[in-house]
Parts: structure tokens; sequence; C-alpha cells
């Protein structure tokens, strides 16, 4: 079973590093690109490299539920079949804004149509939610019609926020993917497995070419589905608590942009002499706070800043729940 897990894994970081090469010059062929703000002379960059994560995670995932049936594999399929078409509808949600620019408002609240399928499982399952000191507690309807929409629509939104340097977002996700995995691992919850492996597998792929200098951006495709496959393993696996921890830095972001009313602009840095700067002098997100207090950052140190905080949060989580 250990090799088997492996397999899905490189399965998946295999078929995202080759569609990726596949898709950058088609994407920039089609003018799909968007301007890299944080480098000199904003060059245009692919866009919409996300369809190769979502791609990369399919292919994982696919093939364990061809493992479960011809080699035993062991999971419930209900559970990842509905979590898979969550996952894809979120996706789907973010070609089409990649392509189209949904109204924030809108975006905000579209996922929430997305956990139908996580929602219609829910129901003839647990809605019991565990909670680190205090154990399991019965949540009843309220599970069911208020957490697990809310749950898909706040992970997705929030891991489409915290974005926009080269690397962050791909490599968090990886973090994120990562413990939970190991969590999943040694709770024996094999419907996490074959939901975070291929994500992490996916990601990791997709870093070749999104790592500072980048080739090719995530997209809301890409930034949408991480959230949505976080959000919809914990939900499978009972371990949601667990899930609403590992993304406090991209809570914490949620606050500071809040209370600058959600930027739509410059959240970016303005570059000098290879350092970012908060543009205009003013903290508009997380990251701008970071290049505040480190008096300037390069592009590439912030995001090696954010991955490491984000190790720190993912080992409390797994010594919380492990």
């Amino acid at each position: 079973m250990f090799w088997s897990f492996i397999g899905i894994l490189l399965f998946s970081v295999l078929v995202t590093v080759t569609l990726s090469e596949f898709l950058i010059p088609r994407l920039k062929r089609f003018g799909i690109t968007g301007k890299d703000v944080n480098k000199e002379g904003r060059p245009e960059v692919a866009e919409m490299g996300g369809l190769a994560i979502v791609a990369g995670f399919t292919a994982g995932v696919l093939l364990a539920i061809m493992l479960n049936t011809f080699n035993g594999l062991g999971f419930n399929i209900t559970y990842v079949l509905a979590a898979l078409v969550t996952i894809h509808a979120m996706g789907f949600i973010g070609i089409v804004d990649d392509l189209l620019d949904i109204p924030q408002m809108v975006k905000a609240f579209l996922p929430l149509a997305a956990a139908v399928p996580l929602v219609a499982v829910s129901a003839a399952g647990s809605t019991a939610m565990t909670i680190p000191f205090v154990g399991s507690v019965d949540l009843g309807i309220l599970y069911i019609v208020v957490l697990i929409p809310m749950g898909i629509a706040v992970s997705s939104n929030l891991t489409n926020m915290l974005a926009g340097f080269n690397g962050m977002e791909a490599g968090m996700g990886s973090v994120m993917m990562l413990v939970m995995a190991l969590l999943a691992f040694m709770h024996g919850s094999n419907e996490m497995l074959v939901l975070f492996l291929p994500m992490l597998g996916a990601l990791l792929g997709f870093l070749r070419n999104n790592w500072y200098p980048a080739r090719v951006f995530p997209g809301d495709v890409g930034n949408l589905t991480i959230g949505a496959v976080l959000a919809s393993g914990v939900i499978i696996g009972n371990m949601e608590s667990a899930g609403a921890l590992i993304m406090i830095l991209y809570v914490a972001d949620f606050f500071i942009k809040a209370y600058n009313k959600f930027p739509s602009s410059k959240w970016w840095g303005e570059l000098k002499e290879g350092k970012l700067y908060p543009l205009e002098g003013k903290v508009r997100g997380f990251a701008q706070l970071v290049m505040k207090f480190s008096g300037g950052i390069s592009e590439r140190n912030l995001t090696l800043v954010f991955i490491g905080m984000q190790i720190l949060v993912g080992l409390v989580v797994f010594l919380l729940y492990a």
C-alpha cells in the first residue's frame, strides 16, 4: 500500500510537469498572460497554469481509484468522488474568473454551490467535528448546511488572496498538503490521502516552472483549487479544525486586507535595487507587512519567508493532531 501511494504522488508530479511544458508556450501564443508586477519592466508571463495543477491532481486521484478497484487500495470511493466533483467545480469557477473576471462578491459565494456534493454525502455520514483539547462535537444539521459550504468557500477564497508572488501559492500549498497527508497516514484515512498526495505531487511539479523567476502563474484556477482540495480533504476525513489551523497565515492576510477594504490593486511591491517595498509605503496585505518589517526583501526571499512560516504552522498542527 505504501508504494501505491508513492506511485500516486510521483504520477501527479509527472503529469503536471509534462502538461506545464505543453501549456506554457500555448498560453503565451493565445495571449493568456499576466504581468509579473514585481519584476523590472513587468514582463508578460503565461497565466492559468493551474490547469496543469488540476490535471496532475486529477490524474493522481484517478490512479488511486484504479488501484482501489484492481489492487484493493481501500477507501470510500463515494466520498472521494464527491470531493472530486466539488474540487472540479471550483476549478471551473477559477477558469471562468481567469477569462471573464467574475465580480469579487459573486466569486465569494459561488463556492457555496460547489459544495453541494460534499453536503449530500455528509448528510448520510458523520456530522461531528473533532476539536483539540475538547474532543468530538456533534453539530448536527448546522454542520451539513452551514459549515461544509462555508468551509469550501472560505478556504478557496483565502488561498486565492495570499498570492501573486513567484512560488508562494504552490510552495505554501505543498507544505499544507504534506502535513495533512502525514496526518491522514497516521490516522489511517485513505480518503484524505488520495486527495492530499495527488495535490502535493501536482504542486511540486508546478513549482518547477513557477519558482522565481516564474515562467507560469497558477491563476485563479490553481489558487481556488488548492483551497478546495484542503477543505474537501479535511471534511471527508473529519479533521476540519486541523484544516482551519493550518490556514492561520491566510486568515491573518484576510484581516489585513479586510482592514484595507480588500484592495484589488497595489498589493504588490515596489522594486528598488532588487528588493520589494510596500507600494506607496502602505501595508495592504501580509506580504507588504513582511516587506515593511524586513526593510525591503527580494521576491525570492519573501516567498521563502512565507514557506518557512507555513512550515512552522504545519509543525504545530502536526504536533496537535498526530
